[in-house]
């Protein structure tokens, strides 16, 4: 069931190559239904806050009519950053679903895990889900930029 959400995602996160933003895409389930959907637009619209997760949690907040989303699951094609991982705890986000690490960036458990810490939330984390198809979007994104400055 969990392949039906990061597919989603997955979706989602090749908008934001399109468009010329790292490839992420994320959606928030609750009840088995995507009730947020996000990918990164950071670059299409010059705001460094608009990573996938943040735009998602705020989508499902609006949803639900609160910011409160303990009952809801994250999935996520990119490990989060330390500003998505603290979005996370603050809208209480009860498990996040992630597709590829991120060994530079990453703070869900690769770099440092901001969502084990006793802070007034904790969040489980699942890693590995669609692993090979959410690393190769990235790797993708990245030999392409590669290969037009080298043009």
């Amino acid at each position: 069931m969990e392949d039906i959400y990061m597919k989603e995602a997955l979706r989602l996160a090749t908008i934001s190559y399109k468009n010329g933003d790292i490839p992420v895409g994320c959606v928030i389930v609750k009840d088995k239904e995507i009730i947020g959907r996000g990918f990164n637009k950071k670059e299409f619209e010059k705001d460094a806050s608009l990573h996938a997760e943040i735009v998602a949690l705020r989508d499902a907040a609006r949803a639900m009519g609160s910011y409160r989303l303990d009952m809801c699951d994250m999935y996520v094609t990119l490990e989060p950053c330390a500003m998505c991982a603290g979005a996370i705890l603050n809208f209480r986000i009860n498990k996040v679903y992630i597709g590829a690490r991120n060994e530079r960036f990453g703070c869900c458990g690769s770099k440092i895990n901001l969502l084990d810490y006793n802070f007034n939330h904790t969040c489980q984390c699942v890693f590995g889900l669609m692993e090979k198809e959410c690393s190769n979007l990235i790797s993708d994104f990245f030999s392409d930029l590669r290969d037009k400055k080298n043009r």
